[in-house]
């Protein structure tokens, strides 16, 4: 296709075609940004299982199919499970401290039953989100949006200095995220045109050639795992526990939170309006019936990526047919070995020079959010109670203001200031008086 129909300035645009080899860049960028992120969960809460490596190899390359197929659905929707935003899915870390107690108390079958109910859970909330949606106003997801952005705050900073490893912090990775940074930001200032909104692929471009040359990359095993592999179905029949779906259950609804959160800040950032029921409800439906789909491969839950919302946020590329073609190189990463294993081999430095960058426009876009609705006496309640609240019950490593709740309570709470903060706001939200400011004014 030629002319008005495929031009590569529709990358701006919802939708509309781009040519396939100038889309690719950009959906490749959006793979790179969250592909590491989507297998370390996976790795965690397989090995809390007692899974063996070759078990948890063969995980991974499901999840990396299951990521693109929910992506797929999240782009292109079935019936009203999609959302028709340019959201980027992938293996949720919130769920990896219960699913780990999980696994290590009753085994990873157990995991897999847990997510299938969860899933279905939330998948059906979603679907009647628009009778519960009211209770989550601009300020309440203006506030869960800027506690999103601080969450991801120490997400970067330990990607920056070389993730879950034993060099973390040395010097060589400490170069290496420097490294990256400083050719995102360099492309970001003298590239023109379209070519501009490339700087996160041109920085993991040249820190992962670096890396190679620091000796940071194993080129040998790119092959390993042959070259091509079917994934499979069912690779542990679920096993049904009630307390181990009711923990996974209580952490969807946290998940739900920081999807709404997520959608809200890439429509606000990306296309510039508020965000509609249908497709609040649309993206949590995704969620969560994906995550059913996704234990059918033995895979923990599918989220949407905050990770990639800040690459929106940055770029301002919301076009879906783009951001398809980074789901079929999941897809492929799933189906072939080579590709999978070239993209887990990008050393976790690399991709914290981007990231870091890009976490921090989340937090600006929920400040942004806050101005919009309004800095009435009332909204600037909500927001500094909850935040101050979620941040501080959370983030203060000397303190610990959980250890008097049950095991459960402190599972979803004592590490998640997404989910505090939300559960702060909303009760905020719905007992503080709408005429605040003229009682203030009348006294």
């Amino acid at each position: 296709m030629n002319g008005e129909n495929s031009n590569v300035n529709n990358i701006y645009r919802l939708d509309g075609r781009v040519p396939v080899v100038k889309a690719i860049p950009f959906g490749l960028q959006h793979v790179l940004a969250m592909f590491v992120a989507n297998l370390t969960p996976i790795t965690i809460i397989a090995a809390a299982g007692g899974l063996s490596q070759s078990e948890i190899a063969i995980l991974l390359q499901n999840a990396m199919l299951v990521a693109g197929i929910a992506t797929l659905i999240q782009l292109y929707p079935l019936w009203k499970v999609g959302s028709k935003l340019p959201i980027v899915m992938g293996v949720s870390f919130t769920f990896v401290t219960v699913l780990s107690t999980v696994a290590a108390n009753y085994g990873y079958p157990t995991v897999m039953g847990a997510v299938l109910v969860g899933g279905i859970f939330e998948g059906t909330i979603g679907l009647f989100a628009k009778y519960w949606r009211k209770i989550i106003s601009p300020v309440v997801a203006a506030s869960v949006v800027t506690a999103i952005g601080f969450s991801l705050f120490t997400v970067g900073a330990r990607s920056f200095g070389g993730g879950y490893t034993e060099d973390f912090g040395s010097a060589q990775n400490l170069i290496l995220g420097t490294i990256t940074l400083v050719v995102c930001l360099v492309w970001n200032a003298y590239a023109k045109g379209y070519l501009k909104q490339l700087s996160v692929l041109a920085g993991l471009i040249v820190g992962y050639i670096v890396a190679i040359a620091m000796g940071k990359v194993d080129l040998s095993a790119i092959m390993a795992g042959g070259f091509v592999a079917l994934p499979k179905l069912l690779p542990y029949a679920p096993e049904f526990n009630m307390g181990a779906i009711f923990s996974v259950c209580i952490i969807f609804l946290v998940s739900a939170a920081e999807t709404i959160g997520d959608t809200t800040a890439m429509v606000a950032t990306g296309l510039n309006r508020d965000i509609e029921d249908k497709e609040i409800s649309g993206s949590l439906a995704c969620d969560g019936y994906a995550s059913t789909i996704s234990s059918i491969f033995g895979c923990p839950p599918v989220t949407s990526f905050s990770q990639n919302v800040g690459l929106v946020a940055m770029t301002k590329v919301v076009n879906r047919f783009t951001i398809m073609t980074g789901a079929m190189c999941m897809i492929l990463a799933g189906l072939l070995p080579p590709v999978g294993n070239f993209f887990a081999s990008l050393p976790e430095s690399v991709l914290g020079g981007c990231t870091i960058m890009m976490f921090g426009t989340i937090l600006t876009s929920g400040v942004q959010m806050l101005a919009k609705a309004g800095f009435t006496q009332r909204n600037i309640t909500i927001a500094s109670l909850s935040l101050s609240v979620g941040v501080g019950f959370t983030t203060a490593s000397e303190i610990d203001l959980w250890h008097i709740f049950p095991e459960v309570i402190q599972s979803v709470f004592s590490v998640n200031v997404v989910a505090v903060v939300f559960v702060v706001a909303i009760v905020l939200n719905l007992i503080l008086p709408k005429n605040m400011e003229v009682d203030i004014i009348e006294e």
